[in-house]
This record gives structure tokens, C-alpha cells and sequence, in this order.
């Protein structure tokens, strides 16, 4: 009897022994080390494309490198000193600012408008959102050009109608007060889906009960909005304003192709000049200078948007 017992105990070990060496081997597969190593491909990516390119542009801000030839010389802050005493530098932030405020403005002020209107029950909600949406895939650079031959002076579809009402058009583009505000509504009506997208999926995330217990105690529409949409919608309004932020900060396919930055530096803002100073004026070390003003200005302002739009978001 013991010599069978015995017996049944050295073969129960086998599988024993075998199952817990495939645990070992797979808590070695499964541990943090291993998973780590997938992140090695994207991070290099990463250096090769983002911080190297960063890195070097800080360099060169400090050199008086044109971007074309093999040699250039250090010549310290002399590119940083120009760039707070360039004349026109208060006018192109002052662009970039409306650019990157007013469309972060109008992208979600009129985006959640539709995200409430197509979150109703309407026969034609589907078709409108995808054309609300559909700017959205199309080009920038493509965009800008659509609206130019609009607003555009010889030919333009808008002037076409204003001449039938008065004898000579209206060159909107040259007008240094307008076609800033011009540029920020096309860039506003490519980019407005994504805004109405993000917040129309934050609406089908709030739990219906919140607006039934609203009915019982009388509220009306506007408290309900009030003390209850807005609130919930916190985390979509979060990533729309800074979303928004960042990408109208650093706008530059609309502006190349409606204005080209004219008349002038009346549309500029500082992506297109750094553009136009390395390639027309053949001046690397002074726009990469303008390029890490830009990255400082969008950082400081993103960061503190997020920061202070974070605190306000509701834990559900």
C-alpha cells in the first residue's frame, strides 16, 4: 500500500513540476521588463524624427547657418536679440494668438451647438453630421484654395455677388483687419467636425438617469445644460481646447495658400515666416530661432489649458 502511495506521489510531481515551469515561464514573458521592449521601435522612431530634429534646431537658432552650405558659425544669442527687436514679431504673434484663440473659440462654441442639435432624435441627423464632418478629410493646403477663389478679387465667387449690388468688388483678402479673421473661420469650418465629433460622443456618455431626475424637480432646459451637460461634458471639452489650441497655434496651409502671410506681415504667423525665412531668405539659424519661440508660446499656453481644464473635469 505505501510502495503504491509512493508510487502515485513521484507521478503526481511530473505534472506538477511541468506546470509550474511553464508559470515560470510565463510570468517571464509577462513581465514588465519584456513589455517594455515593445516601446523600443516607437521611441526610437521618436528620437530619430522628434528630438533629434528638436535638439538640432536649438543649435541652430545659434549659428548664422543659411541651410544650404556645409559650414556656418556660432554666433550666440545675435539670433534671439534680432528676433525681440524685429518690428514685425509682435504683429505675426499677434496673429498666431488669433489664429490659435479665435479658432479654439468658434471650433467649440459652434461644435457643441451641432453635437446638441444631431444629438436629437432628427430624421436627418446621419447626413448631417457627415457633412459637417467632411472638411475634415480634405487638405488643408487644398481648403485654402477653395475659400481664395472665393474670396479672391478678379473672379471671385463672393465678388460675383457683390457686384451685383454695387460697380466695383471687394479685395477682402488685402484688408489687414479682415483676412486674418477670414483665415481663422476657414480654418474653424475645416476643423469644426472633429470638435462636434469628440463632443457629440461626450453627450451619449451621460447617463440619461441625471436628466430624468432634472424633469422630476422641474428643471428647466437651460439648468439642465447648466448644472448638468456642461459639467459632464468636462473631459470632451478638455481635449477640444487643446486640440484646438495646438493646432490653430501653429496654422500654416491655410494662410500659405489664401494669402501667402500678405499683405505684407499682415496674415503672418510664425510657422509661415520661419517657412519664409529659411527658404526665401535663405536664413536657417534666424528661423529656427521664430521655431523655438513658437514651440515655447504653444507649450506654456497648452499645458496651462490643460492644467486648469483637468481640475475642473467631474469624476464619474
Amino acid at each position: 500500500m505505501q510502495n503504491d502511495l509512493s508510487q502515485n506521489s513521484k507521478i503526481s510531481t511530473v505534472p506538477g513540476h511541468s506546470i509550474s515551469t511553464h508559470k515560470v515561464r510565463k510570468k517571464r514573458i509577462n513581465s514588465v521588463f519584456w513589455i517594455n521592449l515593445l516601446y523600443l521601435p516607437a521611441l526610437l522612431l521618436f528620437c530619430v524624427f522628434i528630438f533629434y530634429p528638436f535638439i538640432k534646431g536649438i543649435a541652430i537658432s545659434f549659428t548664422n547657418w543659411d541651410g544650404y552650405s556645409q559650414t556656418s558659425s556660432w554666433i550666440g544669442l545675435e539670433n534671439y536679440k534680432r528676433m525681440f527687436t524685429d518690428s514685425n514679431i509682435v504683429t505675426v504673434v499677434k496673429n498666431t494668438l488669433i489664429y490659435g484663440v479665435g479658432s479654439t473659440l468658434l471650433q467649440n462654441i459652434i461644435g457643441l451647438a451641432y453635437a446638441l442639435l444631431l444629438n436629437q432624435s432628427i430624421k436627418t441627423r446621419g447626413i448631417t453630421r457627415t457633412i459637417v464632418y467632411l472638411p475634415v478629410i480634405i487638405s488643408p493646403l487644398i481648403m485654402g484654395y477653395i475659400w481664395y477663389f472665393i474670396f479672391q478679387f478678379n473672379g471671385g465667387a463672393l465678388n460675383d455677388i457683390i457686384l451685383l449690388f454695387r460697380d466695383e468688388p471687394i479685395n477682402l483678402l488685402s484688408m489687414p483687419k479682415v483676412n486674418v479673421w477670414l483665415i481663422t473661420f476657414v480654418n474653424t469650418f475645416q476643423f469644426l467636425g472633429i470638435a462636434m465629433t469628440i463632443y457629440l460622443a461626450g453627450l451619449q456618455s451621460i447617463p440619461q438617469d441625471y436628466y430624468e431626475a432634472a424633469d422630476l424637480d422641474g428643471a428647466s432646459s437651460f439648468a439642465r445644460f447648466r448644472h448638468i451637460t456642461l459639467p459632464m461634458l468636462a473631459p470632451s471639452i478638455t481635449i477640444n481646447i487643446v486640440l484646438n489650441i495646438i493646432g490653430g497655434l501653429k496654422l500654416f496651409d491655410v494662410i500659405i495658400a489664401m494669402t501667402n502671410g500678405g499683405p505684407g506681415y499682415a496674415s503672418q504667423s510664425l510657422s509661415t515666416m520661419m517657412y519664409q525665412t529659411y527658404f526665401a531668405r535663405q536664413d536657417a539659424g534666424y528661423a529656427a530661432s521664430l521655431g523655438n519661440l513658437m514651440f515655447v508660446i504653444i507649450s506654456c499656453i497648452s499645458l496651462a489649458a490643460l492644467v486648469y481644464l483637468r481640475r475642473r473635469e467631474i469624476v464619474r
